[in-house]
């Protein structure tokens, strides 16, 4: 009997003892180790390969533009990639150029109030579109939409009508710039976005302190909102300062109203075989932007991130 119990439980015994074995954990110098390590490396480098890839496809551009920008007259039309001599003057005979500081001046000008008029008049509607509970909210909600999709060259010919036949306002930039006083769908829609993910319940206990709509816009809801206002006007600014449509439309016929976009065209009409200073204006109109964009993009990409949480 005791030989039979042991003969029975020694296979037992060994086959607990293999399933105890095969379940520990891999060795740190074991061949699976080795393999999971293998498989990471690959996969890191696999990932980084095409980060790089994506970076040197968004750079390079940029980087064969300055190269370009700082070549003389003569190497700027040959096949070389490297300047033999860097030109850094080029930049200063674009800035000299008669015309090119008043395109910087009316450009920024441009971008300043639009941003500015833009953000002041989509806060409101934006606000009340997100707290207020009123008849025919989700009608106007509505029709904000529909106007983002509307295209604008519907739009171009009854306006031009209005500005420049019955306003007189013709070769300036004030046809565009005021209009934005009066709100944008898309700022409008996204500070929507972004508010709606604001509790009701600051806003309540700002009225119970006695604060109105106006006051609890400004004191609580203004500083919460800070990225979304961010986004906005980093779209709204980026929106006029590349903008070369309007001013094709409104200041064509006046050389004083131009904007960079603009007078960029000009520019390279007049310069058409000089490509180091084609490029050099480039970079100079392209500049503000990155440096912006650079300064500003973290609370860009948090503003952007926020509105889409709750629809």
């Amino acid at each position: 009997m005791t030989l039979g119990n042991t003969l029975t439980e020694a296979p037992a015994t060994a086959g607990t003892s293999r399933s105890s074995r095969s379940s520990r954990p891999a060795r740190p110098g074991g061949p699976a180790a080795r393999a999971a390590r293998r498989r990471a490396a690959l996969n890191w480098v696999a990932v980084h390969a095409l980060a790089i890839a994506a970076a040197l496809f968004f750079l390079l551009p940029f980087v064969f533009v300055f190269l370009t920008s700082v070549m003389s007259d003569q190497q700027a039309l040959t096949t070389d990639y490297w300047p033999t001599s860097w030109n850094w003057g080029n930049y200063g005979k674009v800035w000299d150029t008669p015309g090119f500081l008043t395109w910087w001046r009316n450009t920024l000008l441009y971008a300043a109030l639009g941003t500015l008029l833009t953000v002041v008049s989509s806060l409101p509607v934006a606000y009340a579109l997100a707290k207020f509970r009123f008849r025919g909210r989700n009608l106007a909600l509505m029709a904000v939409i529909a106007m983002m999709m509307l295209p604008p060259q519907v739009t171009v010919i009854p306006m031009y009508l209005f500005w420049a036949k019955q306003m007189g306002m013709s070769g300036s930039l004030w046809p565009l710039i005021i209009p934005m006083a009066f709100g944008d769908a898309f700022s409008i829609f996204l500070l929507r976005q972004f508010l709606m993910t604001i509790p009701r319940e600051y806003i309540e206990a700002a009225r119970m302190d006695g604060c109105g709509d106006l006051r609890t816009l400004l004191r609580v809801v203004l500083p919460m909102a800070k990225p979304a206002i961010a986004a906005v006007a980093l779209f709204q600014f980026f929106y006029c300062w590349n903008d070369y449509f309007g001013p094709q439309i409104y200041a064509s016929n006046n050389h004083g109203a131009w904007t960079l976009s603009y007078g960029l065209e000009s520019f390279k009409a007049a310069h058409h075989t000089n490509w180091n200073l084609t490029m050099a204006a480039t970079l100079l109109v392209m500049a503000p932007v990155i440096v912006l964009f650079f300064f500003a993009q973290k609370a860009f990409i948090e503003g952007v991130t926020l509105t889409g949480v709750k629809g």
